[in-house]
């Protein structure tokens, strides 16, 4: 908290920015460089998504969401560094093991999975996001495998497999001591209770959900883009602060999607925003299938040389379009009433006193 407290305050240094051409001075703070400020995500957003534009490939691509119950969300909180690493395990193992059956796809598939813990609400509400090529590489290597068109993997069947894969992970972290409880969970660290839960788990419906897919290589960068670095709620969905009270909007997904706004008192609001802060050093945007870390410019070469070269030329227009259209997010320093260069005249650093007097604001 103390970190967004301070975000683009004169606190953390900045500098002075100044146009040659009209004269225009600004201050600009630096960020508090947090993960879980919605101020400093941005640069760190875009910088991502410009290294990924090259890894799209010339298919459909879909998105699939995998849930936890409530009960098993209370857990969680309890444990985020074990039962995340749990989440993201038995949800990639089940994309890929149905996907490798011959019935429905027979490919080794790639894809990116993004861990996020609220809902539009705030609360705790732990959920991964999966966004993968509809298709993936036949077990001989030899070519590419495709899905049907606006159709990926049965969601049933998903959803079935996940519950047993994630219980058992569950299962396992419990008996080696892994999972700790506290206050209305204290009963769980008991082995017989825990094994009630679980066998409760089993006979519940884990919701997975497919998504419509996507329109081509610009729609699936447009959409990580408002995913992948997102934090709990972004600076646009605050309406305003009376007193201490935090109004904001939010969609009311129950009653259709509704755009309503939510009036906290200021101690509940940071409440449920500090419910989703992310252990130390925990990765929530990881890499699977094909797509993992350790081969992936290997498979996404392989994945290109199956594929036929009008759909490559096509992709390479795509990405050309794609990055046109990022490129006014690129943040360039320019005048913002003339449009020229600015120039970087001052600099203050952490704990040294800025320059005076000070002219236009930018924070």
């Amino acid at each position: 908290m103390s970190a967004i407290e301070l975000c683009r305050a004169a606190e953390l240094g900045g500098h002075v920015e100044g146009c040659r051409s009209c004269g225009t001075i600004r201050a600009a703070y630096n960020s508090c460089r947090n993960r879980h400020c919605p101020k400093w995500q941005g640069q760190v957003c875009r910088d991502w998504l410009a290294a990924r534009q090259a890894e799209l490939l010339p298919v459909g691509y879909f998105h699939v969401v995998f849930t936890l119950p409530a009960e098993i969300a209370a857990v969680a909180f309890q444990n985020k560094s074990a039962v995340y690493a749990i989440l993201f395990k038995a949800t990639a193992k089940t994309l890929r093991t149905i996907a490798a059956e011959p019935r429905h796809l027979g490919a080794e598939i790639g894809l990116i999975a993004v861990l996020h813990s609220w809902g539009q609400n705030l609360h705790y509400h732990p959920h991964i996001h999966c966004i993968m090529p509809g298709g993936g590489i036949s077990p001989d290597g030899t070519r590419l495998i495709s899905c049907r068109p606006g159709f990926f993997l049965p969601v049933r069947v998903l959803s079935r497999l996940f519950r047993r894969l994630f219980l058992e992970g569950l299962r396992a972290a419990h008996d080696e001591g892994r999972l700790d409880f506290f206050g209305d969970l204290a009963y769980l660290a008991k082995s017989d209770s825990f094994t009630r839960l679980l066998a409760e788990a089993r006979s519940w419906e884990w919701v997975v959900y497919a998504k419509p897919p996507f329109g081509g290589p610009k729609q699936v960068l447009a959409y990580l883009g408002r995913y992948t670095h997102r934090v709990a709620i972004a600076n646009s969905r605050l309406v305003g602060m009376d007193g201490d009270r935090v109004a904001f909007r939010w969609k009311d997904y129950r009653h259709g999607g509704r755009a309503k706004v939510m009036t906290l008192e200021a101690h509940e609001f940071i409440r449920r925003f500090l419910l989703h802060t992310l252990p130390d050093g925990f990765h929530r945007i990881r890499h699977y299938g094909f797509l993992a870390n350790g081969h992936r410019a290997a498979t996404l070469d392989l994945c290109r040389r199956l594929l036929t070269s009008p759909q490559q030329e096509d992709l390479e227009r795509q990405v050309e379009s794609v990055a046109v259209a990022t490129e006014p997010l690129a943040g360039t320093h320019r005048c913002p009433c003339c449009g020229g260069p600015m120039i970087t005249p001052a600099i203050w650093r952490y704990g040294q006193a800025p320059p005076s007097p000070f002219w236009n604001d930018t924070s």
